[in-house]
């Protein structure tokens, strides 16, 4: 409850979009919208993957909650995962931007197929399905557009290459958004988590020297549970952030901090 009033975080009849729904961070925001009352489509490469994380949210939550099979980056699948949405509920109030992927290695190292990849999946899909969103809350006149950036979305480490500059660039296509979009009912927003136990840091966690040396950096000394992103991301989806637009909402421990 804020304020007084309960129904500031309830998305009672509204319906999300959340790529790279499957798993990780994502599985746990469309497990707290759906929780909050909103009907869900999670989108992953993995058909198999995503059904299960559906089935699992909808036997919690009681509501729908839908998986569709695409590739976050690429073009006709993310305006057609839009237009599934917009199909099935008649409608689409909010879009978590979610599916990232990583590659790490000194730049000189790098290849061009991983930064093509990383870009590609982190920052080009969700220009893609922010375009094809903001089409439909434009004309509707409400929407809540959440992007999902990092602690790298503004400072970095060695090896990160392609993965902080698409982080950084998530942040700017929010604010942009946010300004281009102001005054229309529609909100741009970007969550920055810090370290999380997820699938997309497995190679670390994997590891339990860099596993702890990560940790050891945090001031709270551990890893995020995803978990902990869901009142992050129920605030951006509903009324309560009605006057925030453009902003970057840091949950890492404490690590940006230093």
């Amino acid at each position: 409850m804020v304020g007084g009033s309960p129904g500031l975080f309830c998305l009672a009849g509204q319906a999300a979009l959340v790529t790279g729904g499957s798993k990780g961070l994502g599985e746990a925001m469309a497990g707290a919208l759906s929780g909050a009352g909103a009907d869900v489509v999670i989108t992953s490469r993995h058909l198999d993957e995503a059904r299960s994380a559906a089935d699992t949210i909808a036997a919690a939550s009681g509501r729908q909650v839908l998986a569709v099979e695409a590739d976050a980056g690429d073009r006709c699948q993310a305006e057609g995962s839009v237009r599934e949405v917009v199909e099935r509920f008649g409608r689409l109030d909010i879009l978590v931007n979610n599916a990232g992927v990583n590659r790490r290695a000194p730049i000189l190292e790098m290849d061009d197929e991983s930064w093509e990849t990383v870009l590609g999946i982190n920052l080009t899909g969700p220009f893609f399905y922010c375009r094809a969103a903001g089409r439909h809350m434009l004309e509707r006149g409400y929407g809540r557009v959440i992007n999902i950036g990092s602690t790298l979305s503004s400072i970095s480490i060695p090896h990160r290459t392609p993965y902080a500059s698409s982080k950084g660039g998530i942040l700017q296509l929010t604010r942009t958004l946010a300004l281009e979009w102001a005054g229309t009912g529609v909100t741009a927003n970007c969550i920055c988590p810090g370290p999380f136990a997820t699938p997309i840091n497995q190679p670390l966690l994997d590891d339990p020297e860099a596993a702890r040396a990560m940790q050891d950096k945090v001031p709270l000394g551990r890893w995020g549970d995803p978990a902990e992103l869901a009142t992050a991301v129920l605030y951006f989806a509903s009324p309560a952030s009605s006057f925030t637009t453009g902003a970057a909402l840091v949950v890492d421990g404490g690590y940006t901090a230093q």
